[in-house]
Parts: C-alpha cells; sequence; structure tokens
C-alpha cells in the first residue's frame, strides 16, 4: 500500500492552513509543518513557551540556544515576531485566540475524541502538556499521526479506549494515507493516498468509513 512520509505528511497539512491563520503546532510530528508553509502565506505560528511569528527550522549551525520551541527544538523568529510569558501564551490559547492547532495522537475516534498524553500503560510517563487547553481553545483541531500503531493497529478507532484529552475537539486527521473528517456522525474520508482504496482503509480502521 502506498504511503506518505513523514515529511509528505506534513506538507500536505501546510496545504490546509490558510493565509492569515494564528496556529499551533504540538510537539513532534506537527513541528514540521513549519518547514512547509510557503513563503508567501502571512500565517503566525504560536508556540506554547511564549512564541508568536515563530519561523522555519534554523539552518545548521544558525541554531540560537535560546530560541526554542515547546519540544525544545531551535527554531528561528520572523520578523515582527515575539516572545513573552508562558501565562500570556496559555492565556491565547485558552481564550480562543488560535485558529487552529495541530497535534499528533496515540488514538483519535470517529467522533473526534482525542487521546494523545498517555496510553495508559503502567511505565508510560504522562505527558499532557497544553494538550488539554488547545483541543478546548482552538477554532479547530488537527491530528497529524500515522494511521497505524508500529503493531498494526489503527489509531483512528471506534472509541478512544487511552486516557482522554478532550471530547469531540478534532476535525481533521491526516495520516500516512489519507484524510480524515471526524463529527458526530462518525468519520468520513476528505481524500485517499493514489493506489489507496476506500475498502482497505474500512479494512484498516474497521470502521463503516464514506467519502465526504
Amino acid at each position: 500500500m502506498n504511503r506518505l512520509s513523514r515529511e509528505q505528511m506534513a506538507a500536505r497539512v501546510a496545504r490546509d492552513i490558510p493565509e492569515g491563520a494564528y496556529v499551533n503546532l504540538g510537539i513532534g510530528l506537527p513541528t514540521q509543518v513549519a518547514n512547509h508553509l510557503p513563503a508567501d502565506k502571512e500565517i503566525f505560528l504560536q508556540s506554547e513557551n511564549g512564541l508568536l511569528g515563530m519561523g522555519p527550522a534554523p539552518a545548521p549551525g544558525q541554531e540560537d540556544p535560546d530560541l526554542i520551541n515547546a519540544g525544545k527544538q531551535p527554531v528561528t523568529l520572523l520578523t515582527g515576531g515575539a516572545y513573552f510569558h508562558h501565562a500570556d501564551s496559555f492565556a491565547m490559547m485558552r481564550g480562543g485566540h488560535l485558529d487552529i492547532c495541530v497535534l499528533g495522537a496515540f488514538q483519535v475516534s470517529q467522533h473526534g475524541d482525542l487521546a494523545n498524553w498517555s496510553t495508559g500503560a503502567p511505565d508510560a510517563i504522562p505527558a499532557v502538556g497544553g494538550a488539554m487547553d488547545l483541543a478546548i481553545g482552538a477554532k479547530q483541531v488537527f491530528v497529524l499521526m500515522e494511521l497505524l500503531t508500529r503493531q498494526g493497529q489503527s489509531k483512528l478507532v471506534p472509541e478512544c479506549t487511552y486516557p482522554l484529552t478532550g471530547l469531540r475537539c478534532v476535525s481533521r486527521v491526516y495520516t500516512d494515507v489519507g484524510v480524515f473528517a471526524a463529527g458526530a456522525d462518525g468519520a468520513t474520508v476528505i481524500e485517499l493516498v493514489e493506489g489507496v482504496s476506500l475498502e482497505q482503509v474500512r479494512q484498516l480502521t474497521g470502521l463503516p468509513l464514506t467519502m465526504a
């Protein structure tokens, strides 16, 4: 089955971010979206540790150790960008000032429930960070994740079995095999990677998916 690379997945999300949007990119794979935003679009990237106007990753050797994102990765600051106390950053997140947040996930239910901070395993290290604040505060929540776990289990599920981050908060799920919408009536397919069939993703997820 054809699958997108992680870079291609990040680029696919970038295509759907409109000009003028205020966007938070979560830790991990979502941070790569910054590297694929077109230079001719004005998009304002926010980081929960207190950055607004974040740019792509710096060139090798140009890293500033004092300029990092929430995942402690070096970033750049675009002209007009600012950094500030992280309490102000969380006020921005909780106050409904973000148009989109892009998060990773362990599971997303067909109705848009999000589980992305713990698998519930005894040896798992809980890491909720600001995900709960983003899930309820952003106007749209995009999830960026590979469809299957390393064990071959679908992360897009009928109901989440892991501890929840937020209820009915995810609007779109971007994966290596296609893009899905989640909602009250269940998940639907927005698009599939070339060579991937609707029946294949039905079998992988166990969901009665239809094309949106």
